[in-house]
């Protein structure tokens, strides 16, 4: 399972990589103002859409029913099964594209109602609208890389989203180039939403992934009924960080600027956060469903144990880092052409309070597949709302008060209270399987995390005040390498880990 894991967080790290040069050049071409306000409500809308159909969420509906249908009734019988799923899966996305077209100024006015009334509502509404051809392919890429996931082919699905970004990234590079007007240009970003979307489809179809699902069909039958009936709380559930960022953005939506500051401060969070969260939906869910399947109790331990030490030790250091180094890594990565100082702090002061949130947010990635490998979705469904609701109503109190600051306080304790629930639920329904060597591991891991926070807390100091921006990325370089070696170190000197288990782990098969 570690060398899976790897190669999916591996293409994750690229593709949140690409994402971080991405979100930079955004900022130096729209800055914080309306214009950026709404492009980025729109690409909210994208973000969620993502979510509920790739980068894992719907693994956890497919794959377990791709499995079932495999190990019951055969090869052929699983491909039939699986073009019923790619044929409906693509007309309903298309016939939902043009609904929501028709729809759009209630859907933005729903998410962003601080908008309405004024200019940014209309931009918003046009760009949401161009960007919609990207759901439309989101479709058929969701099922055939899920499809792939299910035969432990991790390297493509890994990957291919790195298109997405790389297409923005171009796009983005000519329009700053021709320092095109922010309306337009933000225009033509959302235009080039809907033709990223379709150089991933073109991708996977290059690879004769589409094989895996023939005949081709459209179906509502009864087994396909029960297959959505099961699929859509399952998708929704694994999109909660974007649902507790659309709970968030509601309430900004009336701050002038709000909406970028959590914007940006969200996508520092989503890399720690993807290359856990996302390799757990696309690998974890798999393994558990055989284990649960097959009534192999180790199998299970084992599975829900090596998940729960990854997630520990990948999000605790990252929360840490993240809140000791929020303002340095804000001004490094964003602080360019239209986005300013005074933006820079606002974002940071975010990060803070989001970071804290982080550790749950991956704590629901690893729980969560616990409950979908015994085919049930709507415990995490309900969870999800519950952190959505506690989300809401925080953030009309906190925001109040303290701004996009306290919004993003509140997103951290929705997520919060999603992961308790879980952990509440699981433990009395089942029992969450946790062998002897996580007990043993599991402190050690925290209290490495522990040593390394504070080391980068006394070296904050470093970093020079008005540095030029190639010494502030030295530094900045160096504190983190510094950090991750002492990390490293300290599992090793705590023995929460060895380099010679690490090795053992990935010579072992996916």
């Amino acid at each position: 399972m570690i060398r899976s894991f790897l190669t999916v967080s591996t293409g994750t790290l690229a593709s949140r990589l690409l994402g971080f040069a991405r979100d930079s050049m955004i900022a130096a071409l729209l800055g914080t103002g309306a214009v950026a306000d709404a492009f980025l409500a729109a690409f909210q809308l994208v973000n969620v859409v993502r979510r509920l159909l790739s980068e894992g969420a719907l693994n956890a509906a497919l794959i377990p029913a791709w499995l079932r249908v495999r190990d019951r009734d055969g090869e052929a019988a699983a491909s039939a099964f699986a073009g019923r799923v790619l044929g409906t899966v693509s007309v309903a996305l298309i016939a939902s594209s043009a609904v929501i077209a028709l729809v759009m100024p209630l859907i933005i006015t729903v998410i962003a109602p601080g908008f309405l009334g004024s200019a940014t509502l209309d931009l918003a509404v046009a760009n949401a609208r161009l960007m919609l051809p990207y759901l439309a392919f989101a479709g058929p890429v969701t099922v055939l890389m899920g499809l792939l996931n299910a035969q432990a082919r991790f390297a493509l699905t890994a990957f291919s989203p790195l298109l997405f970004n790389i297409a923005l990234i171009v796009a983005i590079g000519v329009l700053l180039v021709g320092h095109t007007d922010a309306t337009f240009a933000a225009w033509m970003l959302a235009a080039t939403v809907g033709v990223a979307g379709l150089l991933q489809l073109l991708m996977l179809l290059s690879q004769r992934s589409a094989d895996l699902a023939t005949p081709l069909r459209v179906s509502f039958d009864k087994e396909m009924r029960g297959f959505f009936a099961k699929a859509v709380p399952g998708m929704i559930a694994s999109s909660g960080p974007q649902w507790l960022m659309v709970a968030g953005a509601i309430i900004a939506s009336a701050t002038p600027s709000a909406v970028s500051w959590l914007y940006f401060a969200n996508r520092l969070i989503e890399l720690p956060l993807g290359i856990v969260g996302v390799a757990m939906g696309t690998v974890l869910v798999p393994e558990l469903t055989r284990a649960v399947t097959s009534s192999d109790r180790d199998a299970v331990a084992h599975a829900e144990s090596r998940a729960l030490e990854l997630a520990t030790g990948l999000a605790l250091p990252a929360t840490l880092g993240l809140v000791v180094l929020a303002e340095p890594i804000v001004r490094l990565l964003f602080e360019h052409g239209a986005f300013g100082a005074d933006d820079s702090t606002a974002t940071a002061h975010a990060l803070m309070w989001l970071a804290l949130g982080l550790p749950a947010h991956v704590l629901i990635k690893a729980l969560s597949p616990a409950f979908y490998a015994r085919s049930d979705t709507m415990t995490p469904l309900m969870a999800t709302a519950k952190g959505f609701v506690v989300a809401i109503a925080l953030a009309v109190l906190l925001g109040h008060f303290f701004g996009a600051s306290g919004i993003a306080a509140s997103i951290a304790a929705g997520a919060w209270s999603s992961a308790i629930s879980l952990l509440r639920k699981g433990t009395s329904e089942f029992g969450f399987s946790v062998d002897a060597a996580a007990r043993k591991r599991l402190p050690r891991i925290v209290l490495a995390a522990a040593a390394m926070g504070a080391l980068l807390w006394l070296s904050a100091a470093l970093m020079p005040a008005e540095a030029h921006g190639l010494i502030r990325f030295i530094v900045l370089g160096v504190q983190i390498a510094a950090g991750i070696a002492v990390y490293g170190l300290l599992l090793q000197t705590f023995g929460a880990a060895s380099w010679r288990e690490a090795a053992a782990a990935l010579k072992r098969p996916a």
